[in-house]
């Protein structure tokens, strides 16, 4: 039977083999050589894994490549990739975020008419890139989205608010393209996979129209007033406009059961997409660990917290696992994994956490209270004691959250 720093080893690998599969440059390199393209393009690449969008994209189509903007998060530019890149706030807008914002508008207004645009998105361009509606100054963009993190609300709700006070979003940015061609390949980090919700749909129609939830304050309400309306699915604007998604969460959670079962283990996938309370989750998760029989455990999705009035160090995977290891404390031969795609979950630039039947203890013995910690949303902090904080870095990817247990 392997020890439990075998099986976190086996977890982390495994972890490792889903963000392979996933990657930005993997995933677009695969899909251009699929379906190739003729004549010579110019590139955007947005969000978060950007970078690593843009470097699959040279990798099939070099010098068809005529022209190329890159817009990330802070530390995620490939400082060897030959393109201009430009960095900005994530998950709160900064003044970069609009400055990116106008850049874009420029760079797609320059571009030749006879030549395809070749769009690259990915999660974290809602805050990365932004043209707000008039009247719609940066402090107000950066309250609102704090509102937004700290609401408990999921990300479809989140997106539709910043839809309606956006130039670009919701579809707006189509109509910038004036007859452009353009191909437009997503990673999707959203729930269902909605190209409308992904980056907040700037190239892509919503389904149904795009309301704000009731339950808004009156002054976000009072914001959501200002934009145009959103144009509708069979606008004009969208005729030039094909859209791919190339990564999701079910492909790298097919390639995390691929793994496991390679190094011996039996399966148990939960085909359902979680969200919700990351607490609750953690402990029904664990608790399903402890009923089933051994092997791994996979889920996917993404939970949410209801942050405090002050918050501390933690995100929901690391809430999530912390939530879990207070169910399976004091069980041997049980490890837990929850992290996002990306390599960041919350403030600290931690991916997640791995923790096992002795996290509990060991945080206690450095004097901190697992549930103290949970409400006061500092479970980074009880984790960095026990230590069980997981870091990757920037990963290329972006598909949610994915969370993992081995049961020997």
């Amino acid at each position: 039977m392997p020890d439990i720093t075998d099986l976190r080893r086996s977890l982390l690998e495994i972890y490792a083999a889903a963000l392979r599969a996933v990657r930005g440059r993997r995933v677009v390199r695969d899909y251009l050589r699929r379906n190739p393209v003729a004549g010579p393009l110019e590139m955007v690449a947005l969000g978060k894994a950007a970078a690593s969008m843009a470097r699959g994209a040279l990798d099939v189509l070099g010098e068809q490549i005529a022209r190329a903007l890159v817009i990330t998060k802070y530390g995620h530019c490939d400082p060897e990739l030959p393109l201009e890149c430009l960095q900005a706030g994530h998950p709160l807008p900064d003044e970069n975020s609009l400055l990116a914002g106008e850049r874009l508008l420029k760079f797609i207004g320059s571009a030749a008419r006879d030549r395809e645009l070749l769009f690259l998105i990915s999660g974290g361009s809602s805050a990365l890139v932004e043209v707000p509606a008039p009247g719609v100054m940066l402090p107000d963009l950066r309250r609102l989205n704090r509102w937004l993190l700290g609401s408990g609300l999921d990300i479809h709700a989140m997106n539709s608010v910043r839809m309606q006070i956006s130039r670009i979003k919701g579809g707006r940015l189509a109509g910038f393209l004036e007859g452009r061609r353009a191909l437009n390949l997503m990673i999707s980090d959203v729930p269902g996979d909605d190209p409308a919700i992904i980056g907040s749909g700037l190239l892509v129609p919503g389904r149904r129209p795009t309301h704000p939830p009731p339950q808004l304050p009156g002054w976000i309400q009072e914001l959501c007033n200002r934009a145009r309306p959103a144009p509708v699915p069979d606008a004009s604007s969208f005729r030039g406009v094909s859209s791919a998604l190339v990564a999701t969460n079910r492909q790298a959670l097919d390639a995390a059961l691929e793994e496991g079962r390679a190094r011996g283990f039996a399966v148990h996938s939960r085909q359902e997409f979680f969200q919700g309370d990351a607490l609750r989750l953690g402990a029904r998760f664990a608790r399903r660990l402890l009923e089933g029989p051994p092997g791994l455990y996979l889920w996917g999705g993404e939970s949410s917290v209801l942050l405090p009035s002050s918050p501390r160090r933690g995100g929901r995977c690391q809430s999530l696992a912390l939530a879990a290891a207070r169910v399976v404390e004091g069980r041997d031969g049980i490890c837990f994994l929850a992290a996002g795609s990306d390599g960041s979950d919350g403030p600290g630039g931690d991916a997640g956490a791995l923790v096992d039947g002795g996290t509990i203890a060991r945080g206690r013995e450095e004097g901190l209270d697992p549930v103290e910690a949970l409400r006061r949303a500092d479970a980074g902090s009880f984790l960095e004691a026990s230590g069980d904080l997981v870091r990757t870095g920037p990963t290329g990817t972006n598909v949610m959250d994915l969370v993992m247990a081995l049961k020997s």
